[in-house]
């Protein structure tokens, strides 16, 4: 008689607990004491003296000719405020357009090789690695598509006997009791261990998702990679950064720069097509003078796990919402955190590591709203005791971006406020031509050295489509982003208003499903965008130079609420053939057909219900 096979054992939720202390860190005061490891690149003062001495040389030749321009009839209030916002907003665009440039030149020269792949010698690991997915009220089915394809990746790799994966949820007691039944399936298949482990409480999100797990499971882990519920890397690049991190002990982050995936309406087809044809060139200029000291952005990146657990367990702020209470940009601050203790900090750019990307512009500007409150808490950070002062520089960097846009706005309106009160001859009647064209060309010359960078090899050409797609799609690009703008400009300075008010930002699962937005059902959150740009027009009345000047910013704004209703469809026709517009090159993982491939679009949402915020 043929005994029954015993039944399966079903999967284990965790494994065993290796806890690891993670204290809560002092920001004044003296700093903690440092492991003194010497991980700063050579020259890296050089760079960082060159990045400024250029960004202070263009901004004080534009700056001074205006002010020259200016007091030849002498400085009145108006021109006084003019090159009050001027100045800062100027110098911006150019630190930006000199960082860029600098990354252009190590790209086009092929002193840095771009995004390219990495080995993953998966003989050479030793060492545990944990691959960590925080979930918060996500679609379940594309959480666990993106955790089956991400296993089988790391098993082809060779990862598999070093690498465990945890989906580590935050999601309420619905969405967790589906979680864990897919989980079960997947777990039960998976050819690396998966874990499963939802908190009751969702403390502190994000951070403290991560911390709970670092105190509970660190221990028994040489590093963590961390990912978002929207993150896809291969197994070559999951393994090749643990091996990168078992090879430079001194290393405590690694941050990959990812792409973006499933683009599947016409705003995230654009999105992505810029991301690829401008993004290699910022990042390449961002590594250059960034070195050791560069930045974290939450996701994509490994982390060693005691250096973490020693280095980034987060105080929460002084004071009430939205700019007290828990640090809700953690990432960045966690870079600076583990560079004070000495470890180094770096950015790769490899293939294989990819996010996706907001929908429409609605959801895009919800996200943005969210970051706006976290980037905007760094300003009371800068005075921590012990960080680097190009850390201090991207806390700087990352809160000012925010103050751009009401800096814009300010400006324009500053400058129609002069045309009114002179009857003409206002800003731009006043200002230098050479001023107003530099300025063009310094928010557009980074386009401009794209094309050049992805027109300039025959494999890169090809991989975006032939020269022909790619004219077609930047000719395209540029327009779009003209448009946009405004929308963001005055988007931006409504979230600023709204969070000196008090109102939080809050913390919402992330829309990721593709839904048409109508025009009807936008334009009562178009309101301010309309009446900025009925005034701008208006400006054909008091000066037709200025007004011309302002059309584009005038057309971006009567035309919004046309513009997030297109940009939401899902891309269709044209865009579907073989030399459509906006064509990026295919993603490099396996299984990438675990994706969902044809999604079902969402049934519209009403304003109240998607939360507006243009």
């Amino acid at each position: 008689m043929t005994m029954a096979p015993p039944p399966a054992q079903p999967p284990r939720p965790l494994p065993d607990e290796a806890p690891l202390e993670m204290p809560i860190q002092r920001l004044d005061g003296p700093p903690p004491g440092s492991i003194e490891v010497k991980t700063q690149p050579p020259g890296m003062a050089m760079k960082r003296l060159l990045l400024i001495t250029l960004t202070a040389v263009i901004g004080l030749a534009a700056s001074s000719e205006l002010r020259f321009a200016f007091s030849r009839d002498g400085l009145d209030a108006f021109e006084v405020a003019l090159l009050v916002f001027f100045i800062p907003l100027f110098t911006w665009i150019a630190f930006g357009f000199v960082s860029s440039t600098v990354g252009f030149l190590k790209l086009i020269s092929g002193e840095h090789p771009g995004f390219t792949a990495i080995p993953s010698p998966a003989q050479s690991l030793s060492k545990r690695t944990a691959v960590l997915m925080p979930v918060y009220n996500e679609s379940v089915e594309e959480v666990f598509a993106r955790v089956r394809a991400m296993a089988r990746s790391i098993e082809k790799a060779g990862g598999a006997p070093w690498i465990d994966f945890f989906v580590l949820s935050d999601s309420n007691e619905l969405s967790g009791k589906r979680e864990y039944a897919e989980w079960l399936e997947v777990a039960a298949e998976a050819p690396i261990n998966v874990y499963y482990r939802r908190r009751e409480k969702n403390i502190a999100r994000k951070p403290g998702n991560i911390a709970e797990w670092v105190r509970r499971f660190g221990g028994a882990y040489e590093c963590m990679l961390v990912l978002d519920a929207d993150s896809m890397m291969s197994g070559d690049s999951i393994v090749g950064m643990a091996s990168i991190m078992e090879e430079r002990p001194s290393i405590g982050l690694l941050q990959t720069v990812p792409m973006i995936i499933n683009a599947r309406t016409l705003f995230q087809r654009w999105m992505q097509f810029a991301s690829e044809a401008y993004g290699p060139i910022a990042s390449a200029g961002l590594l250059w003078w960034s070195g050791s000291e560069s930045n974290f952005w939450g996701h994509n990146a490994i982390v060693r796990t005691r250096a973490f657990a020693e280095s980034c367990g987060l105080p929460e702020l002084a004071g009430k919402g939205p700019f007290g209470g828990h640090i809700l940009s953690h990432d960045m601050l966690e870079s600076a955190l583990l560079r004070r203790r000495g470890w180094a900090v770096h950015m790769v750019m490899i293939g294989g590591s990819y996010e996706e990307f907001p929908p429409t512009v609605v959801d895009m500007a919800i996200r943005d709203r969210r970051w706006m409150q976290g980037n905007l808490q760094h300003l009371q950070l800068l005075a921590s005791s012990g960080l680097t002062w190009t850390h201090r520089l991207h806390l700087l960097v990352g809160a000012s971006a925010y103050l751009t846009s009401p800096g814009w706005l300010l400006l324009l309106i500053v400058t129609i406020a002069q045309t009114a009160g002179q009857m003409g001859a206002g800003f731009v009647g006043t200002a230098p031509p050479s001023v107003l064209w530099l300025t063009v060309v310094l928010l557009f010359g980074p386009k401009a050295m794209g094309l050049v960078w992805m027109l300039s090899d025959a494999k890169r050409r090809a991989a975006f489509g032939g020269t022909g797609t790619i004219l077609r799609s930047v000719a395209a690009e540029v327009p779009l982003a003209v448009l946009f703008a405004p929308i963001t400009m005055v988007t931006q300075t409504k979230a600023l208003m709204g969070l000196l008010f008090g109102i939080s930002a809050g913390w919402s699962t992330q829309a990721r499903e593709a839904r048409r937005i109508s025009v009807r059902e936008i334009i009562p959150d178009l309101r301010e965008h309309i009446a900025l740009g009925l005034l701008f027009a208006a400006t054909a009345f008091l000066d037709p130079v200025t007004a011309i000047w302002l059309s584009p910013l005038t057309l971006g704004l009567l035309a919004s609420p046309w513009f997030i209703s297109l940009t939401s469809h899902s891309s269709q026709g044209a865009l579907e053939k073989p030399t459509r517009l906006f064509k990026v090159p295919d993603p490099t993982i396996d299984d990438q057909a675990e994706k969902r491939a044809h999604p079902v679009p969402a049934a519209p949402k009403t304003s109240a219900e998607t939360n507006h915020a243009p």
